[in-house]
């Protein structure tokens, strides 16, 4: 075929590729985009490159056989979409700093897609959060790295520490939150601040806050950050767990920890995941009584 050592030569540079992406490369060459699908199709017949779901593909090594060829599933999550970022745990997990190793991996796009499944890995998209897109800032925070010779972009560790706070449903929990978290050797904190503040959710505000004042040494969080965030913290009580699904019961026990009016289960206060005697620890009130844990969570509560 008259495209054919193009199409080697595009594959030898992608290991994951989009469809519009190997047609824009092949009709450079002059061909007909009927020939070019024609190839598409020949390659995967020929076990050269796998459909990793519709419109998307990797390539197959030459000694790999397509049943077991490995591939990248970081590649997968960052070619998803033209404007894919990795984002939350995952992108903690590439950065080195993820605690435990997961089969989910979460990207931002700004396309509806749907989650997906690929030998057993679980990909899920995300919007951008609208407060970053109605301030110009969506790429915030992002980095382009590079993997196996191929540029992807992925939010920044700070970018990602408020990300995981205010979702902790994509970042594996509390437990997998702290301990992923207390890896990371540093942050800018300015950053971190400034991030949390764009989002413009007084509940995050609060966790990041409550976060690094638990983490005030370690971290090296000083009074200027920590006053930054209090200033944005909710006017009444608002809780560090996400308000539970309609039928699975209330919420777990927490202590309202006051300077951030922020209700804490129990176990994140006192790190019971930990052996005795570890980090400097925030002390609370005593437990939130039955009322408190099943108020509303989200806007601002009455003082």
């Amino acid at each position: 075929m008259f495209a054919e050592p193009s199409f080697r030569a595009f594959l030898a540079t992608h290991p994951v590729f989009r469809t519009e992406e190997v047609l824009r490369y092949l009709g450079a060459a002059g061909t007909t985009e009927q020939t070019r699908r024609n190839l598409l199709h020949y390659h995967v017949r020929s076990g050269h490159i796998v459909p990793v779901r519709n419109g998307l593909y990797a390539t197959v090594r030459t000694q790999d056989r397509p049943d077991s060829a490995p591939v990248d599933p970081f590649l997968v999550a960052a070619r998803s979409a033209d404007d894919a970022v990795l984002t939350h745990h995952t992108a903690l997990s590439l950065h080195g700093y993820a605690y435990s190793v997961t089969q989910r991996f979460t990207f931002l796009t700004e396309r509806h897609m749907r989650p997906f499944t690929f030998r057993g890995q679980h990909f899920t998209s995300v919007p951008f959060p609208p407060a970053l897109i109605r301030r110009g800032a969506a790429r915030f925070g992002i980095l382009t790295v590079d993997r196996a010779g191929v540029n992807i972009d992925v939010t920044g560790l700070e970018r990602a520490l408020v990300d995981v706070l205010d979702r902790p449903d994509l970042g594996g929990g509390w437990e997998e939150i702290w301990r992923s978290l207390e890896s990371v050797p540093y942050f800018d904190l300015d950053e971190v601040v400034e991030y949390a503040l764009l989002l413009d959710n007084a509940t995050t505000a609060a966790k990041v806050g409550f976060f690094l004042e638990q983490h005030r040494m370690s971290l090296l969080a000083d009074e200027r950050h920590l006053a930054r965030l209090r200033a944005h913290r909710p006017k009444g009580k608002h809780y560090l767990d996400p308000a539970a699904p309609r039928g699975s019961g209330s919420r777990r026990p927490g202590r309202l920890v006051p300077q951030w009016n922020l209700v804490v289960p129990v176990d994140v206060i006192e790190r019971s995941w930990e052996e005795p005697g570890g980090a400097d620890r925030l002390s609370g009130e005593p437990p939130a009584g039955p009322d408190e844990a099943n108020a509303p969570h989200g806007g601002d509560l009455p003082a």
